[in-house]
């Protein structure tokens, strides 16, 4: 609770010497400066000025579970179950994977300030500073197997896109399979994990993570040109606000997904391809696979066309660039 509470106080973006958080939060000065080392090695810039205390430039927005379900739309929140926030984890899917594991999770989420852990497709990192961007995990039970999924991280893309728009963020486009773009750099990445029964009932992590303001200081350890939500917008966006839209979109799709697959929602999401009918490369393995992506079909697979005709690869060990 120290640490949250000696956050809280920060959050105004004011000055606060180490005696007046000390005496706050009921440690010594010599422990504040210690979390504070802690926060900046987690990514979070932190102004001391001798004399003058510590402070966050700009403020910080913490997470704030009461805020989020405000947000919800009345059944949306009666399908999100114990919302569970931590400051510092290895990984919201990690946690949320191992709750799933242990018995029904549908509709809990998993949220944090910070992930140590962070990982994207491909086992790739997925930076994740302290209190800046966003990090969650969704639980969501299927009763058709592993076999019914096909098209699922479309689908959520496609539910993240919408919110972004309803909250005035234009531009944003789907990158097959699980990636969001803004100007060709990358926005936010989803990774999808799954337990349970190939034909019968099984339980998918749906985990997201959404630049919202990537931290200079950290952003040299990610390897792919990249944005976030401040560049794009000009101006703050309230992570509390963005999750509780995000998921009143998602919820409503997965519902959908549920009962008709992705099928219906081919248009929209070749819609907003960033490579619609553009030249591209798959690398498949080893291997490389040159043509014209023609959209994806109504299982989510890919569509290449080359000079064999127009040939469906669905997801996996599969990643797609433009030639260059």
């Amino acid at each position: 609770m120290t640490v949250r509470s000696l956050l809280s106080i920060l959050a105004d973006g004011k000055f606060h010497s180490g005696r007046e958080l000390g005496d706050e939060v009921g440690v010594s000065r010599s422990a504040i400066w210690k979390h504070v080392r802690r926060f900046e090695d987690g990514g979070l810039e932190i102004f001391s000025v001798k004399g003058r205390g510590y402070r966050v430039p700009g403020g910080l927005e913490l997470l704030d579970i009461e805020r989020i379900q405000q947000g919800l739309l009345p059944e949306v929140k009666l399908l999100i179950r114990d919302p569970d926030l931590r400051l510092s984890i290895e990984s919201t899917n990690e946690l949320a994977m191992e709750a799933s594991q242990r018995g029904d999770c549908h509709g809990r989420l998993f949220l944090a300030e910070q992930q140590l852990a962070g990982r994207g497709r491909r086992g790739r990192e997925w930076v994740s500073p302290f209190a800046r961007n966003l990090y969650f995990s969704l639980v969501w039970r299927f009763e058709q197997g592993v076999a019914a999924l096909e098209g699922l991280s479309l689908l959520v893309g496609l539910a993240i896109v919408r919110a972004l728009e309803k909250m005035e963020i234009q531009g944003v486009e789907l990158k097959w399979p699980n990636d969001l773009l803004h100007q060709d750099k990358k926005l936010a990445g989803i990774l999808l994990e799954v337990h349970g029964e190939a034909s019968g009932q099984c339980q998918v992590v749906i985990g997201v993570g959404i630049n919202v303001e990537m931290p200079k200081a950290v952003s040299e350890a990610i390897d792919q040109p990249w944005t976030d939500l401040k560049t794009i917008t000009g101006g703050v966006v309230s992570r509390n606000q963005l999750l509780a839209v995000i998921l009143n979109e998602l919820v409503v799709c997965l519902e959908r997904f549920d009962k008709e697959g992705f099928v219906g929602l081919v248009d929209e999401w070749q819609s907003r391809h960033a490579m619609q009918n553009e030249a591209v490369i798959l690398q498949i393995g080893d291997e490389f696979v040159e043509g014209v992506c023609r959209g994806v079909d109504g299982s989510g697979a890919l569509l290449l066309q080359s000079a064999a005709g127009i040939k469906a690869y669905h997801g996996g060990e599969i990643s797609v660039r433009r030639p260059v």
